[in-house]
């Protein structure tokens, strides 16, 4: 698969969420993060957290951790991503 873009500015968008504690079984909370290149979805990621949260805001700062980390390898992937933001 490939993305061709001709066009001027690449802007790239990220979003990432947490459910807390969403599996009762072992009390393990959902991340998910989605990054948009221009409109259209070019990562995106679904998955249980290894470690247990103690609160919903630990559940969404591992989240968007993980989202970062996308984001980073993301920048090294292509320098133009994230010029201008």
């Amino acid at each position: 698969m490939f993305l061709i873009y001709g066009g001027g500015e690449l802007i790239l968008e990220g979003y990432s969420d947490a459910s807390f504690q969403s599996d009762d079984d072992d009390a393990k909370s959902q991340s998910g993060f989605v990054f948009k290149l221009n409109g259209g979805v070019v990562a995106w990621k679904s998955s249980k957290q290894d470690t247990t949260a103690d609160s919903t805001t630990e559940a969404e700062y591992i989240a968007a951790s993980e989202a970062a980390k996308e984001a980073v390898w993301m920048k090294k992937l292509h320098p133009r991503v994230g010029c201008g933001t």
